[in-house]
């Protein structure tokens, strides 16, 4: 873990609490290239059950050379904050550090269901969880929280930035011929430019990245007895 405030692990107590550890919290990320070999990769992702108020980690750790699963945990938890845009790393990273701390084969490199940077606070999931871990982090999301981005090209592997405020926060990227591109922002300890990198050699024939579309499977809610 990243040496940061205990005051910036806590449950916040309000709206306006959560926004003051967002805003804090950003001044810890680093969007520089700050890792070794990568061979490990985590895929995670969230899902919820409202009826019973319980939040469900999905982590599949992965061979970034084979994309094939070596490990799943899942996690469950109380879901411990309201739903709020633009503070749902606040329902989402108690439960899934839950799952990281279960993890037997330890990743070289996180992908997260969500944003990274691409955060109104420059603060979303990725970076969230990359700050109080100490991962490299990478999110990977399926739409726009803020910022503007022009239509990229229609084949796979085609980009365009996205910006905000006249800063750019992240990557419209095609992941998959003539599909809605997904918006790739560094998390934490890795730049714009490998960020994109990672996710594009994760990538086969669906629109997702295979370490996020796993994840992004286990955590739905199929089963009520978990």
């Amino acid at each position: 873990m990243d040496h940061i405030p205990a005051s910036l692990t806590r449950t916040p107590e309000s709206a306006q609490d959560a926004v003051l550890i967002q805003w804090e919290m950003r001044k810890y990320v680093r969007i520089n290239d700050d890792f070794g070999t990568v061979k490990m990769i985590a895929g995670i992702d969230v899902g919820y059950d409202l009826q019973s108020n319980t939040s469900k980690a999905a982590l599949v750790i992965m061979d970034i050379d084979r994309l094939m699963p070596l490990e799943t945990v899942i996690a469950t938890d109380p879901t411990p904050f309201p739903y709020i845009p633009g503070l749902l790393s606040f329902r989402e990273a108690p439960v899934i550090i839950k799952a990281l701390e279960q993890v037997k084969k330890k990743p070289d490199m996180i992908f997260i269901d969500g944003q990274g940077i691409a955060h109104p606070r420059g603060l979303g999931i990725a970076s969230h969880i990359g700050i109080l871990t100490g991962y490299p982090s990478i999110g990977v999301a399926k739409s726009v929280l803020c910022g503007n981005y022009k239509e990229p090209g229609e084949k796979k592997g085609q980009s365009s930035h996205l910006i905000y405020k006249g800063n750019k926060i992240g990557t419209a990227l095609r992941s998959r011929d003539n599909v809605k591109p997904l918006f790739i922002s560094p998390g934490h300890k890795i730049s714009h430019e490998s960020a994109v990198d990672f996710v594009q050699k994760c990538l086969t024939r669906y629109r997702l990245p295979e370490p996020t579309r796993i994840a992004d499977k286990l955590s739905k809610f199929a089963d009520k007895n978990i």
